[in-house]
């Protein structure tokens, strides 16, 4: 978790202006990766006490085109927010309880995976979601070998 000055001059090099709840919303992604917007209105009412839900969507929305945070959203599920912006990483979800963790790049060099057809596009990123269960979510325990 980066220290408050190194949020803050995360904040300068994107050429965005620093201010609480900018720091407070940079800080609760990194320290809540995959985290929906409301946990995150938690986290920083926490820290700073009074904040409206609109002032930290302002934030994210900033915060997502300044490129210091990325907005994923799995089937199903509410928009999330991470920190993890400069690769091309994947995700796995969990089909029962929805807890995502990041999968690096599938294979190769950005953008990760060769389309069979490209349309035409020049493509620079791909998308991909793995679907399973979790440890938790797991009819089986792996650390015995058989079903639980």
């Amino acid at each position: 978790m980066p220290a408050t000055p190194e949020l803050e001059g995360l904040l300068r090099d994107a050429s965005l202006r620093v201010t609480r709840p900018r720091v407070a919303v940079l800080a609760a992604v990194h320290e809540q990766p995959h985290a929906d917007t409301h946990s995150l209105i938690a986290r920083v009412r926490e820290e700073l006490g009074e904040v409206s839900q609109q002032a930290v969507y302002d934030v994210l929305q900033a915060l997502t085109e300044a490129g210091l945070v990325r907005r994923i959203q799995p089937l199903g599920s509410v928009a999330r927010y991470e920190s993890r912006v400069a690769d091309n990483h994947h995700h796995v979800v969990c089909r029962s309880c929805g807890v995502i963790a990041d999968v690096d790049c599938a294979v190769g060099h950005a953008p990760c995976l060769d389309a069979s057809d490209h349309h035409g596009f020049v493509i620079d990123e791909a998308e991909v979601i793995y679907w399973g269960l979790c440890p938790a979510c797991s009819p089986s325990d792996p650390r015995k070998g058989h079903l639980v």
